[in-house]
């Protein structure tokens, strides 16, 4: 039987397991998707033994993202500049490292709006984590002129300048509001808005309503972010679509064949989050 896997510690809150196994009956597969938790004193154990075991290769979630990184034996140059891996496949008895966060982002963001419009414009991002890193990595791609980045601490800002260059404009979290004048995409990577998190604290008075608003929270699927851009007429969208699409390419790598995220497949993850929720 083919299998794969998601680890991480803790993962009993991951939606992978849900949408693998949707993919694998959908097209007929003979394999399972299981879900392991593995603690961080265990992490380079298993991937040495992966190799060698049942599964065609694993998701990689919090806290193991970067030292899975360091694990691997092959890394591509998606993962290389961000410095971590969220999907892990075998070739050849070789563990190879890639990351999909931002090709989800990214997927997702078609669906609300067209890339082209993005070229040569200004962006917003709050938070510099493993999340933020993936995103800005993706629109550096699409070729925005600036993206700013309001982070706690202005050190992980400035590390993501190091890393991508001078269209990277640290701000200081205090100022947070304000830097969404002339804004274009506004992005929330924090887990501010995250079921058992508090909300975002941000003023959109200066956001321009013609702007896109992206919060990569998907638990809950309607954030204050997303309700209060909403009423103000923004185009927005959650992080459910980011979920679902980042799963894409792993799925195909291991499975060898390439799924589509349908309507189905989003109600089948938002009635698991949200048991009210109604498609």
């Amino acid at each position: 039987m083919n299998r794969a896997c998601v680890i991480g510690w803790p993962i009993s809150h991951s939606r992978s397991p849900l949408i693998h196994n949707y993919w694998l009956e959908r097209y007929s597969i003979q394999g399972r998707y299981d879900r392991l938790p593995i603690e961080p004193s265990k992490l380079s154990g298993f991937l040495s033994e992966l190799p060698s075991s049942e599964y065609l290769g694993c998701n990689i979630t919090l806290p193991h993202k970067e030292r899975a990184f360091r694990l691997v034996d092959q890394t591509d140059e998606i993962a290389q500049r961000l410095g971590v891996v969220n999907t892990i496949y075998r070739r050849g008895g070789k563990l190879l490292g890639t990351s999909t966060d931002g090709e989800g982002f990214v997927a997702n963001l078609t669906a609300v709006t067209a890339l082209s419009k993005l070229k040569n414009q200004r962006a917003v991002v709050f938070g510099a984590g493993g999340a933020a890193m993936a995103v800005v990595g993706a629109l550096v791609d699409l070729g925005l002129t600036e993206i700013a980045i309001a982070n706690r601490t202005i050190e992980r800002s400035n590390q993501l300048r190091k890393i991508f260059g001078k269209m990277i404009v640290p701000i200081e979290w205090a100022d947070r509001s304000e830097a969404l004048a002339e804004c274009h995409l506004f992005v929330n990577s924090t887990s501010l808005g995250m079921t058992g998190q508090p909300a975002l604290n941000v003023n959109l008075a200066r956001l321009p309503t013609s702007a896109v608003v992206a919060d990569l929270v998907y638990s809950p699927l309607q954030t204050p972010l997303l309700v209060a851009a909403l009423s103000r007429g923004n185009v927005a969208t959650g992080g459910m679509g980011m979920l679902l699409h980042q799963a894409v390419r792993g799925f195909e790598l291991w499975f060898g064949t390439r799924p589509k995220v349908t309507k189905e497949l989003y109600d089948l993850v938002a009635r698991d989050i949200n048991p009210s929720y109604l498609s």
